[in-house]
């Protein structure tokens, strides 16, 4: 089998607003073979950018195109080509759009390499467990009370666990705790609570915030208190804060996530369509292992990021798995997403990652 081509399609809604919602404005890699087994991954970047990577042609030594440099290669062997496509863009990655356009290509040649085997990825990789347990996934409302409601209205979804961020948090000290109350009221009893705070503070700031809403609330986490290149200040903040601290969606690669756990963090959050890809995010979740943290998706993409994050995660341990709630029809209907049952989602028996893109919606919110 050989790859024939890399396609990349940019999918936008009409209108995109600057809001912490990456279901608006996506890129979809989608891999070609010459035995008619095609795979699909989603790239959690700047589209326009990361497309770029992968439509570039070939140019000088180490700064080709990633659809130049594997095109005619065996897309069954997927580290193989991920060594690849990282030394064939050594002179402008290593890092940054090329690791993220590189993830969604990863992504699809993980699921040509399953259905080849006619198996499920985790199947393929060894599944532990047929049901994930989700948490749903919301921006903060802009007041106590909406908060207040839209925990109680999850809490009947059927959820057993839900994460609150970005919106008004983190602009006022009061506020903050006004909706993390009303939020932990709203969820209830044996409802797991988390926090994205959203990487609103300085150090000296996360450590008397974050400390206080720990102490005060059963929070099972506060995510990205501080900026993403903050490693002194998480150090910091992970050895006074009483509670855990997560961190990690923006990160780019293996590296990055062992200074964070060196650092204190115990819940890392890779992204698949940032790190790496499936290859890379296998390697996060056994660094996690070793430093007795845990690794949960980030997962704030459509249906087929988060298919590939489910089929990591049916291999772990202790798997508990973002679950978006928009309204962007990118998430809704690009790819169908599981089923909630009692809060938990079955692992798809479907061949590959599980992930049936819509070519309709493909064309319908397809930038040229």
């Amino acid at each position: 089998m050989q790859i024939v081509d890399v396609e990349a399609f940019h999918l936008r809604v009409p209108t995109v607003h600057e809001i912490a919602d990456g279901t608006q404005d996506i890129l979809l890699v989608h891999v070609v073979t010459d035995e008619g087994i095609d795979g699909w991954g989603e790239v959690v970047s700047s589209a326009p950018v990361a497309r770029a990577v992968i439509e570039a042609p070939r140019s000088a030594s180490r700064r080709h195109g990633l659809a130049a440099i594997l095109r005619g290669s065996d897309p069954l062997d997927p580290p193989a080509r991920w060594l690849e496509m990282y030394d064939g863009t050594r002179w402008y990655g290593r890092g940054g759009v090329v690791m993220h356009a590189m993830s969604g290509v990863d992504q699809a040649l993980w699921d040509v390499t399953a259905k080849a085997a006619g198996k499920s990825l985790s199947e393929l990789w060894g599944r532990r467990h047929e049901r994930i347990r989700v948490y749903a996934s919301v921006l903060f409302p802009d007041t106590a009370e909406l908060t207040r409601t839209l925990a109680q209205d999850l809490r009947e979804q059927g959820f057993t666990a839900m994460k609150f961020g970005y919106g008004p948090f983190g602009t006022d000290d009061a506020l903050d705790g006004d909706l993390v109350a009303a939020l932990v009221e709203g969820a209830g009893a044996g409802i797991e609570v988390m926090i994205d705070a959203g990487r609103p503070w300085s150090m000296p700031a996360a450590v008397r915030q974050a400390g206080n809403l720990l102490a005060k609330f059963n929070l099972g986490w506060i995510e990205e208190p501080l900026g993403e290149d903050d490693l002194t200040g998480y150090a910091e903040l992970c050895a006074h804060a009483p509670g855990v601290i997560a961190a990690g969606e923006a990160d780019a690669d293996l590296p990055a996530f062992e200074r964070l756990l060196a650092a204190g963090v115990k819940v890392v959050q890779p992204d698949v369509g940032r790190v790496g890809g499936l290859t890379v995010l296998r390697e996060i979740g056994l660094a996690a292992d070793r430093h007795g943290a845990r690794a949960v998706t980030h997962s704030f993409g459509t249906g087929v990021q988060l298919a590939a994050s489910l089929q990591w995660a049916a291999t772990r341990a202790d798997p508990l798995l973002e679950f978006p709630l928009t309204a962007s029809p990118l998430l809704r209907e690009l790819a169908s997403l599981p089923e909630l049952r009692d809060g938990y989602v079955e692992v798809p028996d479907l061949a590959g990652i599980g992930a049936v893109v819509n070519t309709d919606l493909v064309t319908t919110y397809g930038v040229a």
